[in-house]
């Protein structure tokens, strides 16, 4: 079955979880017992509906008090055609680096606007993001309809808005759809309310919308594990077990080995202990080359007629995601996949406003939750695309090379 993670996203009180609730409930995606146990919630919690949908993502019982989501809540459903990865994301300026992290590996992102309010700084903040995160394809959930009197007018002057605002940053396929949680009208079921809009509900919308595919762009396999068994009958076998990142490899295909600068030839390949032709896009596999030759965990495999970079300079943008702001010569550890290499961050390019996408300088530090293009220099060469090309291939985290700390996120720059 095809496989779409989504996010969701906009202001604190904008209905994300009850979106996402009211989605799940509709849709009967909910087991039997964890409705009864929301129904004695509801009814503790006093709220005015039967079932209080919010609960079904807001886990946390500080959340809930302080009304608002502050980690990523992650949720899992599936229908008869997909299975779907929901990240509902913190709508809050000061959890920028939540919604960094669990919107990166996204296909789609839903951003809320309550009709009352229209567009404001979170939405453009939101939109921006997307935008650095080349997120496939936006849909905006114009919320709370119902008490906007489900005005068609009302509903196109803030799509109108915010196709005038997304048009300077690049957003891919936005798509526009009103709704009202609480009620459900236009999430699974259309509204009998808004007669006057003829298309999807967000729930045909998430069944159909196109899931990019990845096998057209360059294979990228980068080894986990060298599997040497130490045994009479397996004396020879030597096998680069992994994941393929994007695209595919078959058997026979010539392929360039680094960090050796090397080519060879795919002589076997297995997968789950079986012998198969090829591999696909997020696949485990195991790959026997027909040279043999030192590579270990880290190394990257790639399509042999591909052009790649091997460097050990990178521009990137990054979130930094430590409560301690970055100070000029710290040390620390770039991690990409199973690659992983001593690193600093040689010079701040620029600090991002995240309200206008505007460029500003630099006082050479990043405050928490800043996003800044900075250029990062490795202790080895590592073999890259840029994240706009190939999101698996061009995104890496940093570490703190003594506290063991995750201290930004990042996706390298063309």
């Amino acid at each position: 079955m095809e496989l779409l993670r989504f996010f969701t996203a906009g202001n604190v009180d904008d209905g994300k979880s009850t979106l996402i609730g009211r989605l799940l409930y509709d849709s009967k995606s909910i087991s039997t017992d964890i409705i009864e146990t929301l129904t004695k919630q509801s009814k503790i919690t006093g709220v005015g509906t039967e079932i209080d949908l919010a609960l079904l993502t807001d886990g946390l019982r500080s959340e809930r008090e302080q009304g608002i989501t502050i980690d990523v809540a992650y949720k899992y459903f599936s229908t008869e055609n997909r299975k779907f990865i929901i990240a509902d994301t913190p709508g809050h300026e000061q959890y920028t680096r939540n919604m960094f992290t669990g919107a990166s590996n996204t296909d789609l992102a839903i951003i809320l606007i309550d009709a009352r309010i229209g567009i404001t700084d979170q939405t453009k903040r939101h939109s921006i993001l997307s935008s650095i995160l080349n997120i496939p394809h936006v849909l905006v959930c114009i919320n709370k309809m119902d008490l906007v009197d489900f005005n068609q007018e009302r509903f196109e002057e803030i799509k109108a808005e915010y196709v005038s605002f997304a048009n300077q940053l690049g957003l891919k396929n936005i798509s526009f759809i009103p709704v009202s949680a609480l009620s459900g009208d236009n999430v699974v079921n259309c509204s009998e309310n808004m007669p006057w809009y003829s298309g999807e509900t967000l729930f045909e919308f998430l069944e159909h919308v196109e899931i990019p595919k990845n096998e057209n762009v360059n294979p990228y396999f980068q080894i986990q594990y060298v599997i040497r068994p130490q045994s009479e009958t397996h004396r020879d076998y030597r096998g680069y077990a992994g994941t393929l990142l994007s695209g595919m490899l078959k058997k026979g295909d010539v392929v360039k080995l680094f960090p050796l600068e090397v080519t060879s030839v795919i002589e076997r390949l297995e997968n789950n202990q079986v012998e198969v032709d090829e591999i696909h896009e997020n696949e485990p596999g195991v790959i026997h080359l027909k040279d043999h030759v030192d590579l270990g965990r880290g190394s990257m495999i790639v399509g042999g007629d591909m052009e790649t970079t091997f460097e050990k300079q990178i521009e990137a943008t990054i979130c930094w995601m430590d409560n301690k702001p970055f100070q000029p010569g710290q040390n620390l550890l770039f991690q990409s996949n199973s690659f992983i290499s001593k690193a600093i961050i040689k010079s701040i390019e620029a600090d991002i406003n995240v309200q206008t996408l505007e460029k500003k300088p630099n006082d050479g530090t990043i405050a928490f939750n800043g996003i800044a293009n900075v250029s990062i220099k490795l202790a080895e060469s590592f073999c890259y695309e840029p994240f706009k090309l190939n999101r698996k291939a061009g995104a890496f985290i940093l570490i703190n090379e003594n506290t063991n700390n995750t201290v930004a996120a990042g996706v390298i720059n063309a």
